[in-house]
């Protein structure tokens, strides 16, 4: 640590100090809860030093990371807040990967810990610990004995790490957009992720009584940015592996909950399941929806719940605007004080009102930049703005209109997927001489995937093994639902031409429009 932040401790506040404060300040107030087990904010803090301990005890340190694989639960906390108190950086990953997904996610990481889970992936994730060259400590968190989370913090010491913590490194890793075929861990600072959850606290109204309901999968940004402003809240953060809606709802109930990331269909079954009453879900603040659903539950009414979203990504830990903030012409509303949105041409130049070009941003709440991408941070990076790869307008009031990503992204319920991912999987079977992938309307999931496939003369192959090739290589909701078979590909001098695409086999419903910047002059 640099004599620099030493001397300058008085101004330093990381997310362990946070902790560290709730502790001291309302150490019997719950501020966690999985399963049987409760922990107020005292007994967090207790758990968080023995981790922070023993992991320091066992070599870790300093700028190292510490890999999730992993559902949700209460060590997934425990994990981000004692890589604060040590000053190394915290990646929950998708647990939802295929083999090869997880390996890349392994070697590209460097993990010096990987937390590992038995239930459901355990199979995969021994697999992946075999044929990798990692190095790294792999602890069971849902197990016991040799080689678990719980025996190796039990018996460490409970004292405060001695250890100097600088506010403006990395204390959160998360993988995200993969642009170009692969995702990249954004690195998040202890001040964008103290700042951004005590900005989002505000205009959620969130406070210390707030119970906020962990079921939307924490390793996307949307779901964690919450449990970041009920965590510097002095809130309860509760954590459930997966949506089960007869487990939420019983959450819900005896606990209070005031808060929760539901999606449509998740909604639906709790309305069919509670339709007989059996839950009480009034505590549940969100937004309106079905008479049913509002005479079931309580509607938001704060700045969030009466005008929600805005624009955002995870490299600028969650939102950049808020609709929330007052009347706006612009379609995504305005961004807080600590950010400056700008809207850039292709040379680095920035555009008036009206104009439309690539959004960029600056201030506290950025990413560091993507851990071991040097290359790809200095073109984000780039005169000084993170460079988002999105295009917008600034109207005439200041707000910003959102127009779409410069590349194309398919959105199946809250999962972005990337068309280059699923591309390239299909690309590797050996009967595939060209593939483009295009999303089309779906009225529960929002978009479906659907690929266009050339085949190599004399190869053949069927849609149900393409489909099958894809799932043994990603995720298994970015596979394709159909596939269609042509003699070609559309295409705009090199490029495959979607657009064409899209009108023959009726693409459409993307969260966004346009692909390319759009000059006015």
């Amino acid at each position: 640590m640099s004599d620099t932040v030493t001397h300058d401790r008085i101004h330093q506040h990381s997310l362990a100090d946070v902790l560290q404060s709730h502790a001291t300040s309302r150490p019997d107030s719950l501020g966690a809860l999985c399963g049987d087990t409760r922990l107020s904010y005292g007994a967090l803090d207790e758990r968080v030093n023995r981790l922070a301990n023993a992991l320091l005890a066992a070599g870790v340190g300093h700028g190292d990371r510490l890999l999730w694989l992993g559902q949700n639960c209460h060590r997934l906390l425990e994990g981000l807040l004692a890589a604060a108190k040590i000053g190394a950086v915290f990646c929950p990953a998708n647990w939802r990967q295929s083999a090869a997904e997880f390996s890349f996610v392994v070697s590209d990481a460097e993990p010096a810990v990987v937390f590992w889970q038995e239930a459901e992936i355990g199979d995969v994730l021994r697999s992946v610990q075999s044929d990798t060259e990692s190095k790294a400590i792999w602890l069971q968190h849902d197990g016991t004995g040799e080689g678990s989370y719980e025996a190796f913090l039990a018996g460490a010491p409970t004292d405060e790490p001695a250890v100097a913590v600088n506010e403006a490194e990395a204390v959160l890793m998360m993988y995200t957009a993969a642009f170009t075929g692969s995702p990249n861990g954004a690195l998040l600072s202890h001040r964008a992720l103290v700042t951004q959850g005590a900005y989002v606290a505000r205009v959620m109204g969130i406070e210390a009584d707030y119970v906020y309901l962990n079921c939307g999968p924490l390793f996307h940004v949307a779901t964690f940015m919450t449990t970041l402003a009920t965590l510097v809240s002095g809130g309860a953060n509760i954590f459930t592996p997966r949506v089960d809606a007869e487990e939420l709802s019983r959450i819900i109930d005896a606990e209070h909950c005031t808060g929760a990331f539901l999606m449509p269909p998740t909604i639906d079954q709790i309305l069919e399941l509670n339709a007989d009453g059996r839950f009480d879900l009034k505590s549940l603040r969100t937004f309106g929806g079905k008479p049913e659903w509002t005479a079931m539950v309580t509607v938001d009414e704060s700045p969030w719940g009466r005008k929600p979203a805005g624009y955002g990504q995870t490299e600028v830990m969650g939102m950049a605007t808020f609709n929330a903030l007052g009347p706006s012409l612009g379609s995504h509303g305005r961004p807080p004080p600590f950010l400056r949105i700008g809207i850039m041409d292709p040379e680095g130049k920035l555009l008036g009102p009206g104009d439309t070009g690539e959004i960029v941003v600056r201030g506290p709440t950025v990413m560091n930049g993507y851990w071991n991408r040097p290359e790809l941070n200095t073109e984000r990076q780039a005169g000084g703005w993170h460079h988002t790869n999105d295009l917008g307008r600034l109207e005439a009031d200041g707000s910003l209109s959102f127009i779409g990503p410069r590349t194309r992204l398919i959105k199946s319920a809250a999962e972005n997927i990337y068309p280059i991912e699923v591309e390239n999987a299909l690309r590797a079977h050996p009967a595939v001489a060209e593939a483009a992938v295009i999303g089309v309307p779906d009225p529960t999931w929002t978009q479906n995937v659907k690929a266009v496939v050339v085949l190599r003369p004399d190869q053949t192959a069927t849609e149900e093994e393409l489909v099958e090739h894809c799932r043994q290589r990603i995720a298994s909701y970015k596979k394709p639902k159909s596939v269609e078979f042509v003699d070609e590909l559309p295409k705009k001098g090199w490029s495959v031409d979607y657009e064409a695409l899209d009108e023959r086999f009726g693409g459409g419903g993307y969260p966004g429009a346009g692909a390319f910047y759009v000059r006015t002059d």
